[in-house]
């Protein structure tokens, strides 16, 4: 029973988190936005942030089921420790995405040298 009790919010919010993309709020980033500028752009620094995670938001709801769920899980706890934004999630989501993606193709053989910069060391 006492494990039930552990495991229903975490259970609760990986529901919330299949549904669609979660409410975050991103007041403390675009404030903080805002107070990186000159005092004469700060209202408009916020207002751009504002939009920028609204869009970001939109985007994301588009492509929400596309991602996988632990791929979802893993992003959200990453962008929750400190003030979240959407665009951070979204970031994060594609990198998971693109790094599973090369993970999956075979190295393309071009039949040129590699630059003399990128070869490996050998010891």
């Amino acid at each position: 029973m006492f494990k039930f009790v552990l495991a229903l919010p975490l259970t609760l919010q990986l529901v919330s988190i299949a549904d669609g993309v979660p409410n975050l709020d991103v007041t403390a980033s675009c404030k903080g936005a805002a107070r990186a500028v000159v005092k004469s752009e700060s209202e408009k620094r916020e207002q751009a942030c504002y939009e920028t995670e609204k869009a970001a938001k939109d985007k994301l709801g588009e492509n929400w089921p596309k991602f996988p769920a632990n791929d979802r899980n893993f992003c959200m706890t990453a962008v929750k420790g400190y003030a979240p934004t959407y665009t951070e999630l979204a970031i994060c989501l594609e990198m998971a995405r693109d790094v599973r993606q090369i993970g999956e193709k075979p190295a393309e053989d071009t039949g040129k040298p590699m630059p003399q910069n990128l070869k490996p060391v050998r010891r």
